[in-house]
């Protein structure tokens, strides 16, 4: 791991003992949510997921604020946006906290694939404050010269501008996007050029990130999605790298009404990667069920729970694969 006193990007706030204190916290939250794949209740999966997580912020030394999460005061009990956590409140080191304790809340009810706990921090105002709504989302992996995916272009124009970088057709890109009514027109559009697609049926998250991996054959991802999934999505990429945009969608006054609140005064600025996450910042995932990125929560014959995670940071470009094993009173 690159040192901090040697990196200038590196961030004295983010001090490298919170890499690993996040994988706690995800780890707390996946194995919360786990006591309840495939029982049918997102609800109840989500809440426990919740509860884990802002008990396990409580035992870490800072001064924590989340920026985005469960949704505002008024419609989340805890981990709302705004609400502080931490050991240390105005003592500790100021970190923003981007967060979603159950990223497939439907997937687990129906032990599906690719439910994760995850979070982002990043030093205060280092976290784009994402109000709860759609986010157009365009993404793709590392070695791409800059600036080659633009969301003012089509789906089509994407897809030729990375298929000619790659050196490939068009048709031999494999594009993930999630399985909505929504999306039907682009899904029409991208089969037209002969385009593969991985259709997910939740867990945008995972889905942005798996660019980053040869191994998935995903070369880009398309569509719209959460906007705060966007955010999360963007820190894992400030990490390990690739190229990521985003644009704000509001369905009524309402919504355009709450990004104002937040601080968003252009509603139709398209949004980079380092203008969601700038600065120094640490992403970490656990995975509740099987999926390409991680494997779920295992409870074995001796009572021994397993978990594998994943954390990255992004001023030193480190990745962290963490396997947990986890015994009841020790």
């Amino acid at each position: 791991m690159t040192d901090q006193t040697t990196n200038p990007a590196a961030s004295q706030v983010l001090d490298r003992v919170l890499v690993l204190e996040m994988v706690r916290v995800t780890e707390a939250a996946a194995i919360g949510a786990s006591k309840l794949i495939g029982r049918g209740d997102e609800k109840a999966a989500d809440a426990a997921a919740v509860e884990a997580m802002r008990a396990a912020f409580n035992e870490l030394w800072m001064d924590g604020t989340v920026v985005i999460g469960e949704g505002e005061r008024d419609e989340a009990p805890m981990l709302y946006i705004g609400e502080k956590v931490g050991a240390a409140p105005g003592r500790g080191p100021k970190i923003d906290i981007a967060l979603d304790p159950l990223e497939g809340t439907t997937i687990t009810a129906k032990a599906g694939p690719n439910a994760l706990a995850v979070l982002a921090v990043a030093e205060e105002g280092g976290l784009l404050n994402a109000p709860d709504v759609y986010m157009d989302k365009l993404a793709v992996g590392p070695g791409y010269p800059e600036g080659i995916i633009d969301l003012d272009k089509s789906p089509t124009e994407n897809v030729k501008a990375v298929a000619t970088a790659k050196g490939v057709a068009p048709g031999d890109i494999i594009v993930c996007v999630l399985d909505r009514p929504r999306h039907s027109d682009l899904i029409d559009e991208l089969r037209a050029l002969g385009c593969g697609i991985s259709l997910i049926p939740d867990g945008d998250v995972a889905g942005v990130i798996a660019v980053t991996d040869e191994d998935t054959g995903i070369d880009m991802y398309m569509g719209t999605g959460g906007a705060p999934e966007g955010v999360l999505a963007a820190a894992a990429l400030r990490c390990v790298g690739g190229q990521f945009k985003g644009r704000l969608l509001f369905r009524n006054e309402d919504e355009k009404q709450r990004a104002y609140k937040w601080g968003i005064e252009d509603l139709n600025k398209q949004y980079d990667l380092k203008e969601l996450a700038k600065g120094d910042c640490i992403f970490a995932a656990t995975g509740v069920t099987d999926g390409s990125l991680l494997s779920g929560v295992k409870v074995h014959k001796n009572g021994v729970m397993t978990t594998e995670s994943v954390v990255m940071r992004a001023s030193s470009g480190t990745v962290r694969w963490v396997k947990g094993e986890h015994r009841k009173g020790r």
